[in-house]
């Protein structure tokens, strides 16, 4: 399982360590609001865990914990899995922070990390993400990670927009700017 580093944050694969940090972000309402569900139990969250352990030991990627450099804080989580989690969709970008964590560039430098791994370890030839319609902040990292919108679907139950980036696009931001920016 791969982690990966950023000047803030360790982004480690999703395990029970994990329980309590993840537990209390995905029990705020706050958060949960724009995942589209009620808020989570400990059992709710050790199963979330449960899968993301299993879509890592069979597909070589999944979720990651988003753990601050000082402190060991868990910050939030996010990941890199498919289009309602059937490997035949295409690759889909998630993220979740903590509240405390909101308006601080933690998702974008976590983001850009992911998308990165995506293009250059995974292959992928194109990123996508869904957003609740409401949830502006995510629309505008979506932006500023490139992606545009391509229309809404039928996603995990509901009618999302949907964003998408392709290699061929990201390659040439990177040619273009040298890298995307360190810092939202």
């Amino acid at each position: 399982m791969t982690t990966l580093m950023t000047a803030r944050l360790r982004l480690e694969p999703l395990d029970d360590a994990h329980l309590d940090g993840l537990h209390a972000m995905n029990s705020d309402p706050a958060v949960m609001r724009w995942l589209g569900g009620p808020v989570a139990t400990v059992d709710d969250t050790r199963a979330m865990i449960a899968r993301v352990r299993t879509r890592w030991s069979e597909w070589g990627y999944g979720w990651w914990a988003l753990v601050e450099h000082d402190g060991g804080a868990l910050v939030g989580a996010a990941g890199i899995q498919h289009l309602g989690k059937d490997r035949a969709n295409p690759h889909e970008l998630g993220w979740r922070l903590r509240r405390a964590s909101w308006g601080m560039g933690l998702a974008g430098e976590a983001m850009r990390a992911i998308v990165r791994h995506g293009f250059e370890e995974l292959d992928a030839p194109r990123l996508c993400a869904i957003r609740h319609p409401d949830n502006a902040a995510s629309l505008r990292l979506m932006e500023r990670l490139g992606m545009r919108y391509v229309g809404v679907q039928h996603w995990d139950g509901a009618d999302v927009p949907v964003h998408a980036l392709a290699r061929t696009a990201w390659r040439l931001r990177q040619d273009d700017d040298g890298a995307a920016p360190a810092h939202d």
